[in-house]
C-alpha cells in the first residue's frame, strides 16, 4: 500500500456542490471581464448534476453520433449537427461517468456547422483534449456554458468497432461496420465478397463470402448476380456467415457459370449493392481480398475455399495450434483492474516457475507463485507500490521482464508518470527485488527514451518489454541498425549482457535498445509489426523466436518473429485460441519454459478485469520433456568498472547492412497477412524543400510557441495519416489523421525558437505532400490576453483567488480501464 507521508492530500473540485462551482465560475468570469481581460477559452469547467433522463440528442439538433472507446490511438466522441444552423460549442464541458475527473472545456472557436461533425478527442502530445479514458462500461456527458447537461450517452461494453448512429445522425447507436471519425457513419452490410473461382474449381465455379462485422449475419434475402441482371441467385434463409468466418456459394447452387470477363455482385435484402468485384480475365488461381474482407482483390497463391486467403510473400494468419480455451486463473477481484504486462521465469523453489505482473493504473508490481495444482496466486497480495527514484510519482507500469545478467532485479516499461498524465515519459525502470515482498520500491535506474519518440502521445508509449542475451543475438547474426554492421556487444560498454526490446503502442513497432549503466541508451533495431497495437513482447528461447502480441484491437492475434538476414521478421501469425473471447483486453502475455505432456502454459493479463477476472491461461504445443528451458547463460567476461571500457576481444569482420540516411525512405518491410507494417517516419532534408515544391499545404502566417494550429492538407487526403515537421532542425510535431475537411491540428512546441520556420507535411510512405513558411512568436510578441490597465499582478491574483473561493483545481490521473 502507499505510504501516505510521501504524497500530499488531494483536494477535488467535486467536493463542491455544482451550484457553488457555477457561482464561482460566474464570479471569476465577471471579475476578469471587469478587469478588461479577454480569454481565449473558459478556464473553469461549469458542470452541473448528472441526469440519466437526458438522452443523446438535444432539442437544437446536436447529437452524440459516434463513440470510440477502445480501438484508436485516442478515445473520442463525435458530435453531429442535424439542424440547419451552426452551433457554437465554445465553453461546453465534456465528462465521462466519473465526477472525480476534470471536465474538458471546449476551446473558443469550437463551432459545428449545419449538417457537420465535431470530434471531442482525447489528449495527445500534438493536440488538446480530455485527459481520461473511456471504459468498457461508461457514459459521456456534454454540458453547455450554463452547466446544464444537454447530451448523455451510456454503454455497457466496448463496441467491436465504434458505437455510431445508423442511419447517420438520426438512428440508434449501434456497432458500426467501420470507424469513421469526422465522417458519415458506415452502416453498410458487413458481408463482403472475399474470393472468386471462375474456372476449374472443385467442383465448378464458386464465390466465397466473409463477414467483417461483429455478429453473425443471416444471408436470407441477399441476392448473388454475375454481370448479367437476369442471372440471379436468392440466397436461402438460414445460410449464415459468422464474424470473420467464410461461407461458400457453389456453382451448383447459383446455376450460372462465371466467365473469363465477368463480375460478381451481392445485393442486400433492401436491394442495395453490398459488394461487387469485376475482372477481365480468369485468374491463374483465384481472385481474393488481401487481407481477407477488407483489402483489394489480387491473384492468390492458391485457392483457399472456405479459409483465409493466401498470397505469395505474405504471412497469413493461421489457427492457434494449442488448446482452444483461455481459462481463468485468479479468484474474482484478486486484482483491481488494469493488469498489464507479464513475464515467466524459472524458480528455485517450484518446477512450475514463477510469474511477474504489473498493473498500470496504480503502478503495482505482483509476484505470483504456482500452488502446484494449476493455480497461481500473488505472494504479495496487495502488490508492491512502484515509485520513481526520488520516491514520487506513479509509474504507468505496462510491461515487466527479468534478465539473466541481473538476477536481483525486475525491469518495468512505462508510458508516463500517472501523476502527470498528460506528459509522455516512455521509460524502462529497474527495481531491486527477487520476490516483490517490499511494500514500496523506488527505481534504482531509469532510461527515459522520450528523445527517440518526439510527438509520442502520453498514453501511446512503452507497452511490453523483454530481454534477449547478447550470446543469442550474435549466434543468430543479428544486425545493428545504428552501426550498419553485425551486432557487436562491445560497441556499447556498460550495457550488460543483452538488449532490451520494447513494444511501443503509438508506433505499433518494437525497438531493440542497449541500456547503459549511466542512463544512456542506443537504439539498435527497429522492428515493424503487422498489428495496429503492440501490447506485449516476449523472447522465447525454446522457439528461438520473439513473440509480439496484440490485444482485442486485433482480436487477440499473436505473431512469432525470427532473425532472418540480420533482422527480426514475422514468420508466423496466429489467431486467438478457437474458443477464447476475442474481446478480452489481453495486454499481457507470457509463456512457460516448462514442457509437460506435450504442452507449455501460456498466460494472459486482461486489462479490463472482465467479469472480475484478470489472469487466464492456455496451452501451446511442445515436444515431450518436463524440464524448464533456461534463459541462455550470459557469456562470462570481464566486468568493466565505472567509466572503464572493457578490454576488446577479437572482433569479427562487420557485415554491412543497409541503413537509411537522412531524407531516404526506410527499406519497406514485407506485409504480414496483407497489412503493410508501419514505417518509422523520416524527415525530408531541408535542402529538398525548394521553391519548386513549395505549397500544397497551408498554415497560419504566424503562431505562438505552444499554440495549436490548423494546417490545411487537402480534402483528397481525408482519412490518411500524415506526418507534420517543423524546421530548421526537423522536429516531428504530429502524426495525425487528416479530417474530412482536409485539415489537421498540431501544436507548435513550447520551446520553439522565435523567428521564421518551415512547416512540411509528408505522407505515410515518406513522400512530400507540401511545405509552407510560418513565423513563431513568443508569448510577449502576441499575448493570449491584453488589457487590465491599472490592475497590478498582485491585485489580479487576489481577485482570482477570491473568485475561486475554496475550489482548488488539480490535475487528475487518467483512468485506464
Amino acid at each position: 500500500m502507499r505510504a501516505p507521508a510521501l504524497r500530499p492530500p488531494t483536494l477535488r473540485p467535486s467536493t463542491l456542490r455544482p451550484s457553488t462551482l457555477r457561482a464561482t465560475a460566474a464570479l471569476a468570469a465577471a471579475l476578469i471581464a471587469a478587469a478588461g481581460i479577454g480569454v481565449a477559452s473558459p478556464a473553469v469547467a461549469v458542470v452541473g448534476a448528472d441526469d440519466p433522463s437526458v438522452g443523446a440528442a438535444a432539442a437544437n439538433g446536436l447529437v452524440v453520433n459516434e463513440v470510440e472507446s477502445n480501438g484508436d490511438d485516442t478515445d473520442w466522441v463525435e458530435l453531429a449537427n442535424t439542424s440547419a444552423a451552426a452551433i457554437d460549442l465554445s465553453g461546453y464541458a465534456f465528462l465521462d461517468d466519473d465526477g472525480q475527473h476534470e471536465a474538458y472545456v471546449l476551446p473558443s472557436g469550437s463551432t459545428i456547422a449545419a449538417g457537420g461533425y465535431f470530434v471531442i478527442d482525447g489528449l495527445s502530445a500534438t493536440a488538446p483534449g480530455f485527459d481520461f479514458g473511456l471504459g468498457g462500461k461508461d457514459t459521456v456527458r456534454v454540458y453547455d456554458t450554463a452547466g446544464d447537461l444537454v447530451l448523455r450517452y451510456s454503454w455497457t461494453a466496448h463496441a467491436a468497432v465504434t458505437w455510431g448512429r445508423c442511419p447517420d445522425g438520426t438512428g440508434p447507436l449501434v456497432d458500426t461496420t467501420a470507424s469513421t471519425k469526422s465522417a458519415l457513419n458506415d452502416c453498410s452490410s458487413p458481408v463482403r465478397i472475399n474470393e472468386v473461382e471462375s474456372q476449374g474449381g472443385t467442383p465448378g465455379d464458386w464465390v466465397e463470402l466473409t463477414n467483417v462485422g461483429t455478429t453473425t449475419v443471416d444471408l436470407g434475402g441477399y441476392v448473388l448476380r454475375d454481370s448479367e441482371d437476369d442471372h440471379t441467385y436468392p440466397i436461402p434463409a438460414g445460410t449464415t456467415v459468422a464474424p470473420g468466418g467464410f461461407t461458400v456459394l457453389d456453382e451448383a447452387d447459383f446455376v450460372f457459370g462465371l466467365g473469363k470477363a465477368d463480375a460478381v455482385r451481392l445485393a442486400d435484402p433492401a436491394g442495395a449493392i453490398a459488394d461487387e468485384y469485376r475482372w477481365s480475365e480468369h485468374a491463374a488461381t483465384t481472385y481474393g481480398r488481401n487481407p481477407d474482407g477488407t483489402g483489394e482483390f489480387a491473384v492468390t497463391a492458391e485457392p483457399t475455399k472456405g479459409a483465409a486467403n493466401r498470397f505469395a510473400g505474405v504471412v497469413t494468419a493461421e489457427a492457434w495450434p494449442g488448446g482452444p480455451d483461455e481459462t481463468v486463473l485468479d479468484d474474482e477481484d484478486t486484482f483491481s483492474g488494469d493488469l498489464s504486462g507479464l513475464d515467466w521465469t524459472t524458480s528455485s523453489t517450484s518446477g512450475d516457475g514463477q510469474l511477474w505482473a504489473v498493473q498500470n493504473g496504480d503502478g503495482l508490481l505482483y509476484h505470483l507463485a504456482s500452488d502446484g495444482e494449476g493455480g497461481w496466486v500473488p505472494t504479495n497480495a496487495a502488490g508492491t507500490d512502484l515509485r520513481y527514484a526520488d520516491g514520487t510519482g506513479t509509474p504507468d507500469a505496462e510491461g515487466v521482464t527479468v534478465t539473466a545478467d541481473d538476477p536481483g532485479a525486475v525491469y518495468v516499461s512505462t508510458e508516463r508518470d500517472n501523476d502527470v498524465s498528460s506528459t509522455s515519459r516512455p521509460a524502462v525502470l529497474r527495481y531491486a527485488t527477487t520476490d516483490g515482498s517490499a511494500a514500496v520500491l523506488r527505481a534504482t535506474d531509469e532510461w527515459d527514451l522520450a528523445a527517440d519518440f518526439p510527438g509520442l502521445g502520453a498514453n501511446a508509449g512503452l507497452e511490453g518489454v523483454t530481454w534477449i542475451p547478447d550470446a543469442w543475438l550474435t549466434e543468430h547474426a543479428f544486425a545493428d541498425e545504428h552501426t550498419g554492421a553485425a551486432y557487436t556487444p562491445a560497441t556499447y560498454p556498460g550495457h550488460g549482457e543483452g538488449l532490451f526490446l520494447v513494444g511501443v503502442e503509438g508506433t505499433a513497432s518494437v525497438y531493440a535498445y542497449a541500456l547503459m549503466e549511466d542512463g544512456a541508451f542506443q537504439r539498435v533495431a527497429t522492428i515493424a509489426t503487422p498489428f495496429a497495437v503492440v501490447a506485449d513482447v516476449q523472447f522465447d528461447p525454446t522457439l528461438d523466436a520473439l513473440w509480439v502480441v496484440c490485444d482485442e484491437v486485433c482480436s487477440g492475434r499473436t505473431a512469432l518473429f525470427a532473425v532472418t538476414d540480420g533482422a527480426f521478421a514475422a514468420t508466423t501469425l496466429y489467431e486467438a485460441p478457437a474458443d477464447a473471447d476475442r474481446t478480452l483486453a489481453n495486454e499481457g502475455f507470457a509463456i512457460s519454459g516448462v514442457c509437460t505432456d506435450g504442452e507449455r502454459a501460456t498466460f494472459y493479463a486482461d486489462d479490463n478485469d472482465t467479469d472480475g477476472f484478470s489472469l487466464r491461461t492456455g496451452t501451446y504445443p511442445c515436444e515431450g520433456g518436463t524440464d524448464p528451458t533456461p534463459t541462455p547463460t550470459p557469456t562470462p567476461g570481464p566486468t568493466p568498472g565505472p567509466g572503464t571500457d572493457p578490454t576488446p576481444g577479437p572482433t569479427p569482420e562487420p557485415t554491412p547492412v543497409p541503413t537509411p540516411g537522412p531524407g531516404v525512405d526506410p527499406t519497406p518491410v514485407p506485409p504480414v497477412d496483407g497489412i503493410t507494417p508501419p514505417v518509422v517516419p523520416v524527415a525530408p532534408s531541408e535542402g529538398s524543400l525548394t521553391g519548386a515544391n513549395r505549397g500544397g499545404v497551408s498554415a497560419p502566417a504566424s503562431a505562438r510557441a505552444g499554440e495549436t494550429i490548423t494546417v490545411t492538407v487537402g480534402a483528397q487526403y481525408a482519412g490518411a495519416t500524415v506526418h507534420v515537421w517543423l524546421y530548421s532542425t526537423p522536429s516531428l510535431i504530429g502524426t495525425v489523421v487528416v479530417a474530412a475537411d482536409g485539415t489537421v491540428r498540431v501544436t507548435i512546441p513550447a520551446d520553439t525558437a522565435p523567428g521564421a520556420h518551415r512547416l512540411a507535411v509528408t505522407a505515410a510512405d515518406g513522400s512530400l505532400v507540401g511545405w509552407t513558411t510560418i513565423t513563431v512568436v513568443t508569448g510577449d510578441g502576441e499575448l493570449a490576453f491584453t488589457g487590465a490597465d491599472g490592475l497590478g499582478a498582485g491585485a489580479l491574483l487576489a481577485l482570482l483567488l477570491l473568485a475561486a473561493g475554496a475550489g482548488v483545481l488539480v490535475h487528475r490521473r487518467r483512468r485506464r480501464r
